[in-house]
């Protein structure tokens, strides 16, 4: 079992340091709530078994691959065997070539995914454990493929929708410089001698701090984005900043879609394969990747298991859309909890489409009001004390 080494705080907000063995990192969590500490830093002693972490898109492949071999009656060793012959990334061929050793001996797969550490993702490495106690083992894995499918389609596609805001703000960047560093000073050169308006010698006083500090620019850029990296790696930070940002505008909304989508996708996935309620939510508390939401399901866990309703407790949930709570009760009024969770992910996945779209929309405009402003802003530098010489003579 792997041994974490941590720094937390507990009760009365002192710090504590020390090492723990859990299963993983969702058996950490749980260790650390169970002694009322808080976590701010920790990790595994054994770096090596974390080195890579599968992607979505690898996941669903590997799933497939092995519900299709078994379904044909092939044995998972086997399966396997094949599955790691295959052309892979070197790091993805190592983790396949060791969890078929481990297969090969006598493990099972879902304790051979779980000595990867966080290779596998947790959730997959739980409904393979299901499905061999429950001799489902092949229709988990097809389960677990169209799961995390869809998955890798609404990051895809969140990522496909940003990418031009993105271009679009390196393009500014980029034209900034440029009118910035090598137009702007060969005209300024020649009105060093004349009384300038406010806002030509505020455009001068730029353009010369980027010609003559523009490496400490970049350091202290670089200063400050490692910083902020660390700062957000503290708990304490990361709850506030993962809480702020349910409650943007428009970016509030579309995060909360993408929460609820994630934990009803997963919840359902879990709960339908035999998975007990009390530690689906257990899991499915890690996987929305939220810090101030999971914070919550220490409480929704203890409502649920004191016999409250799953709908009355989550919608106590801060960071959830309000409609889920709603379709959870009538799943269970109708006796049919993981057909609406279904039915839920699939509608909150459509909505974060979307939601992303509709944000890209109003990104572009705001990008280009933003270049519209420094070109309008550079314009008037340079056209204001050219007025003012023409009146001279």
């Amino acid at each position: 079992m792997p041994k974490y080494r941590y720094s937390a705080l507990d009760v009365n907000n002192i710090k504590v340091m020390g090492e723990v063995d859990a299963r993983d990192e969702d058996d950490f969590r749980r260790i650390m709530r169970g002694r009322d500490l808080f976590p701010t830093r920790f990790k595994p002693l054994d770096e090596k078994r974390h080195s890579y972490r599968i992607k979505a898109n690898e996941v669903a492949e590997f799933c497939r691959q092995l519900s299709g071999m078994m379904g044909s009656g092939i044995t998972v060793v086997r399966a396997m065997e094949i599955v790691k012959e295959r052309d892979h990334a070197p790091k993805l061929r190592a983790i396949y070539d060791k969890l078929y050793r481990d297969i090969q001996q006598g493990m099972a797969l879902s304790d051979a995914m779980r000595v990867h550490g966080n290779s596998f993702p947790l959730l997959l490495v739980n409904m393979a454990a299901s499905g061999e106690v429950s001799g489902k083992l092949e229709t988990v894995m097809s389960r677990m493929a169209i799961h995390y499918e869809k998955e890798h389609r609404l990051n895809g596609k969140i990522k496909s929708a940003m990418r031009y805001p993105k271009i679009l703000a390196f393009v500014t960047v980029v034209v900034v410089l440029i009118i910035f560093l090598v137009v702007l000073p060969r005209f300024f050169g020649m009105l060093e001698d004349f009384d300038l308006p406010l806002i030509t010698r505020v455009v001068i006083g730029f353009s010369n701090v980027l010609m003559r500090g523009w490496y400490i620019i970049v350091i202290v850029l670089l200063v400050l984005v490692v910083a902020a990296q660390y700062v957000l790696s503290l708990y304490p930070v990361r709850l506030a900043f993962d809480k702020a940002k349910l409650r943007l505008p428009v970016v509030g909304r579309l995060l909360r879609i993408i929460y609820t989508a994630r934990f009803s996708r997963t919840l359902s996935s879990l709960y339908s394969s035999g998975v007990s309620m009390i530690r689906s939510l257990e899991i499915t508390g890690t996987v929305v990747m939220n810090a101030y939401i999971e914070s919550q399901f220490k409480d929704l866990v203890k409502d649920v298991r004191n016999g409250e309703l799953l709908s009355t407790s989550v919608r106590k949930i801060e960071g959830f859309d309000k409609k889920l709570a709603n379709t959870v009760m009538i799943g269970e009024e109708a006796g049919r909890l993981d057909d609406m969770l279904v039915s839920t992910a699939d509608s909150f996945e459509y909505e974060a489409e979307e939601a992303t779209s509709a944000l890209v929309a109003l990104s572009e405009p705001v990008m280009i009001v933003v270049m519209a402003g420094i070109i309008m802003v550079v314009l008037l530098s340079v056209m204001l004390p050219m007025a003012t010489l023409y009146d001279t003579f």
